[in-house]
């Protein structure tokens, strides 16, 4: 995501949602596969997850070897990056951690996700749990990520006309209130209903957190800052299933969608936060 935002100077969150993308459509591909492979067709799980890497390895690799660094150009070489970089700044540039809002926004972000995912990893169980067959409870993770492929994408495109912050922290706020209604969904519709609704809303923060971030940090410390960024979601999302599990065994999926709910909120607000930081005026493009 650091390489991508190197590259464009306009358009970035709609490259951005288009990059992320990829994993919404794995993530409609995925469930899919490994219920054909463990339910029907009576695969071993060592041997389910072997072909899961079979399958990955080969398009890593593609990845990895069509990643390259930005076109130079002849007044902004990379050469001349790196060497202004040496001349004018410590060899190792972490000042955008010391930036009030990118700290903000990184909270906001960090808080957002502690909850975000518990949807997505319980909702097979909530279905299950409400007597739904467990092929179609399994198949509304895909339905979530086919969600979210639109709402990785759309929200880009928005965010790059009336602003990265505001689109982020509208759809933090959506995706808490979502969140907040999920045990009010009982049947097969309702319950597809809503997983449209929150693949959306919870796709657009994952696709505009990368612009809000790369827009805080200059070109040389685009890297920096999400890996500051990913570090810190990473924790929060490394503790946010574990708590989700506790809760569900001990209070039921109400007080899940409420953690999930709150979380979202008080990240939303957070970013709008930031938002405010950066432009006091409620309705500027920021």
């Amino acid at each position: 995501m650091a390489t991508v935002s190197r590259y464009f100077n306009k358009n970035k969150g709609l490259t951005v949602g288009i990059i992320i993308g990829g994993s919404s459509l794995g993530g409609v591909i995925w469930p899919i596969v490994l219920n054909e492979l463990l339910n029907t067709h009576g695969v071993s799980f060592g041997w389910t997850i072997r072909a899961v890497g079979f399958i990955m390895v080969p398009l890593l690799i593609l990845a990895i070897v069509t990643v390259v660094a930005p076109p130079e150009t002849e007044h902004h070489s990379e050469r001349a990056i790196v060497q202004e970089i040496e001349e004018k700044r410590p060899k190792q540039d972490l000042s955008i951690a010391k930036d009030p809002t990118f700290i903000i926004l990184c909270a906001g972000l960090a808080i957002s996700v502690l909850g975000m995912y518990s949807p997505m990893f319980y909702i097979t169980t909530y279905a299950r749990s409400l007597g739904h067959p467990i092929d179609i409870s399994f198949y509304l993770v895909s339905v979530i990520n086919g969600s979210s492929l639109f709402g990785r994408i759309l929200p880009g495109f928005l965010a790059d006309r009336y602003g990265h912050f505001n689109l982020c922290a509208l759809a933090g706020l959506a995706s808490g209130i979502t969140s907040l209604c999920w045990t009010a969904a009982k049947n097969i519709p309702g319950l597809v209903v809503w997983c449209l609704v929150y693949g959306f809303t919870s796709g657009a923060i994952l696709s505009l957190q990368a612009s809000c971030a790369g827009s805080l940090a200059t070109r040389e410390t685009q890297g920096t800052a999400m890996g500051f960024l990913m570090g810190a979601l990473a924790l929060t999302s490394l503790f946010g299933t574990p708590i989700s599990g506790k809760l569900v065994g001990s209070y039921g999926y109400l007080s899940l969608s409420i953690f999930a709910g709150v979380s979202l909120v008080v990240g939303s607000i957070l970013i709008f936060w930031a938002r405010l930081r950066l432009n006091r005026n409620i309705f500027a493009k920021q």
